[in-house]
């Protein structure tokens, strides 16, 4: 189990890189091309969706063909997305990139959530879950940290080059472990096997409380993400800094989720840790909405971010056994509607925020997560098998 993890997780972390690095130099990237912030936000949902969109297509052909095979392309394509991005003579081309990104990435850490699923036993599986997910946080982490200490040596431009070669270190290593999780498949995809599976998937009320809650998540938590150097310029709180700090302390928060986890898994349970990382991340998002200062919302980010992995990677772990003979499909769907709400994010905050203010729309953030808790508390336990 700790060998797969390790092996896969500088892929996680590489996806996770390149999903959060720019939201804490989008006031950079919109001075360079002179574009009004709300704008530049959007390079978030042009990651999100094409990210989610692409999710029904990889979950069969991963299925299909191999889910680590389809990782290893997906790699080696982000890695030359980054560089497009890097070498990007205007906004649209920007943009186009990361779409292209987002397509790419889609590729990498759902279907190894599904190859974990595949290879480690429910008993251990949250377990195993979390050390990936350990990965993914780091890439958050330095995504969010590292960008604006970075750009003012090497301009975003050159943040982006520095996320290229770390993509291509996390592919080199899947290269030289070659054959390692590499499992049997069909061989062919099937369409109408792969609609079977999918109407099946949907029709399992568990799954569809799964798709829901990420979908949820994606909105409330992630839309204000993009927003965060801006607010925090307007408040005179600080700016990019101090947004990718309170990135990198969200990242952080899930760090001490992950080493917790297996206490968690004990002594509270998948219900337990359901509602309660839920309604951590609903008080976080308030004391957010509420910061007198930058440190108060850099510490509240810490809360949300324990809260978010929490309920975030009990309902990951349940997915991976609401169809255990289709598990990439089932993945899939899970990070398209998770994305799919983290593509919307941004687009509901930026009216929000026009309307009530970016404290009245983190407070209507934090009002919808208590919602979400409330709601979570009849998630049935898993199985315990050890497929």
């Amino acid at each position: 189990m700790n060998r797969l993890v390790l092996i896969f997780g500088l892929s996680g972390f590489a996806q996770a890189l390149s999903s959060r690095v720019l939201d804490p130099l989008v006031p950079m990237v919109a001075g360079e091309f002179a574009l009004p912030v709300d704008t530049v936000a959007l390079i978030a949902t042009a990651y999100a969706l094409p990210y989610a969109l692409i999710q029904p297509v990889l979950g069969p052909i991963g299925d299909a063909f191999g889910k680590r095979r389809l990782i290893v392309g997906c790699m080696a394509a982000l890695v030359l997305m980054f560089a497009a991005c890097a070498l990007a003579p205007s906004f649209a081309t920007l943009m186009a990139a990361r779409v292209a990104s987002g397509a790419a990435a889609g590729g990498v850490f759902p279907l190894t959530l599904a190859l974990l699923g595949d290879s480690v036993g429910m008993e251990r599986r949250q377990v195993a879950l979390s050390r990936f997910l350990a990965f993914a946080i780091l890439g958050q982490v330095a995504g969010g940290a590292m960008a604006p200490l970075v750009e003012p040596l090497v301009g975003w431009r050159g943040v982006l080059w520095v996320s290229a070669g770390l993509t291509a270190v996390g592919l080199l290593v899947l290269l030289a472990a070659r054959g390692v999780a590499e499992a049997p498949s069909a061989g062919r995809f099937d369409l109408a096997l792969a609609l079977e599976r999918y109407g099946a998937i949907l029709g399992n009320p568990v799954a569809r409380l799964c798709y829901g809650a990420v979908a949820v998540e994606g909105v409330l938590i992630f839309g204000v993400f993009p927003y965060l150097a801006d607010i925090l310029l307007a408040r005179g709180h600080g700016g990019p800094a101090e947004a990718g700090t309170a990135i990198g302390l969200f990242g952080a928060g899930g760090l001490l989720y992950a080493a917790l986890a297996g206490w968690l898994v004990l002594r509270v349970g998948a219900r337990g840790m359901l509602v309660g990382g839920g309604a951590a991340a609903a008080v976080a998002m308030a004391a957010s909405a509420l910061a007198p200062s930058a440190a108060v919302l850099i510490a509240a980010f810490l809360l949300l971010g324990f809260g978010f992995f929490m309920m975030h990677n009990s309902i990951q772990t349940r997915v991976t056994e609401v169809a255990p003979a289709a598990r990439g499909s089932a993945v899939a769907l899970h990070a398209f509607f998770f994305f799919l709400g983290h593509s919307l994010g941004p687009l509901a905050y930026g009216p929000a925020i026009g309307l009530v203010g970016a404290g009245g729309a983190m407070l209507l953030a934090s009002a919808g997560l208590f919602g979400l808790a409330f709601r979570l508390r009849t998630m049935p336990a898993p199985p315990r098998n050890k497929a």
